[in-house]
């Protein structure tokens, strides 16, 4: 396999290998105009955010300035939203549902590496783990989604949480670390 499928794979993958750091820069080059397109002209940077995103639904929407791994790896429904100055860390995919709406500072980092500190420190290779996000979901400011995390259907997460597990449907849920505080009737 090479160190991209690893990746793809949530395998322990090198990042330094050349065709990871190569996309790296890709994506930087598309997303320096991106975040700095001064006209908010729509129509144009919906059409940067379609080159940038793995796939992009009808109607969404990433405010500038935004930040992602690679771009390949994330894919989100229609209709989503997610305001300024948020991070996905898309070394494993990310999937956003339809009408979802994130708050400014959202980061989804799906991004990890080992709990041993011999491979963590001295094998120089990293893991990524999943995130799903599910449709009518709605992530408050500042919330951080950790690696390999699933939320559900119509849930909200109150702004601030640290979400480290997955979340049910239809549940409100905040803290840190996140935990369901009531259904959602």
């Amino acid at each position: 396999m090479t160190e991209k499928e690893k990746m793809i794979a949530g395998e322990p993958y090198r990042a330094d290998d050349p065709e990871l750091v190569a996309l790296r820069r890709e994506v930087r080059l598309k997303l320096a105009p991106y975040n700095n397109e001064p006209t908010y002209d729509a129509d144009k940077i919906s059409n940067m955010l379609r080159g940038i995103l793995g796939e992009t639904g009808k109607g969404s929407w990433i405010e500038p300035p935004f930040y992602c791994d690679y771009g390949f790896n994330i894919k989100v429904g229609k209709d989503f939203y997610m305001n300024f100055d948020c991070v996905i860390l898309d070394v494993a995919p990310v999937t956003i549902g339809d009408n979802v709406m994130c708050g400014p500072k959202v980061q989804l980092l799906a991004a990890t590496h080992s709990l041993n500190p011999e491979e963590r420190n001295f094998s120089g290779t990293e893991l990524g783990k999943p995130i799903t996000i599910g449709n009518r979901v709605w992530i408050g400011a500042g919330v951080i989604v950790c690696p390999g995390v699933t939320i559900g259907d119509e849930a909200v997460i109150g702004a601030g949480s640290v979400v480290t597990r997955d979340i049910p449907a239809r549940v409100f849920a905040g803290g840190n670390p996140c935990r369901v505080i009531k259904a959602i009737e």
